[in-house]
């Protein structure tokens, strides 16, 4: 159970794929047009329930619940071990050093 006032997450779907315009893409015209949005729990409900929520700015939004206090997950990729040295290299060219 998810209460009110948390902050949420939520998912509207805008409009299905066959009521999108025919000048897209044909992957584009595949897939429905969906909106995420963010904002406060107007009433306790669960993941997967249509629910109100107020934004940041005040206005008001229905969809889906999907996630309960979301966050950014970034991720910078894998290791690279060229850029660990870049740095030491700019330095090099820059202000002089060995040039082993």
């Amino acid at each position: 159970m998810v209460k009110k006032g948390t902050w949420v997450s939520i998912r509207k779907t805008l409009l299905e794929a066959a009521e999108r315009t025919g000048r897209l893409p044909e992957e584009t015209k595949k897939v429905p047009l969906v909106m995420w949005n963010k904002g406060y729990l107007a009433a306790d409900a669960e993941i997967g329930d249509t629910v109100t929520v107020t934004t940041r700015t005040g206005r008001t939004q229905e969809g889906i619940l999907e996630e309960a206090e979301p966050h950014w997950e970034l991720g910078y990729g894998n290791f690279v071990p060229e850029l660990l040295r870049i740095g030491d290299d700019a330095r090099k060219m820059l202000f002089g050093g060995d040039d082993k």
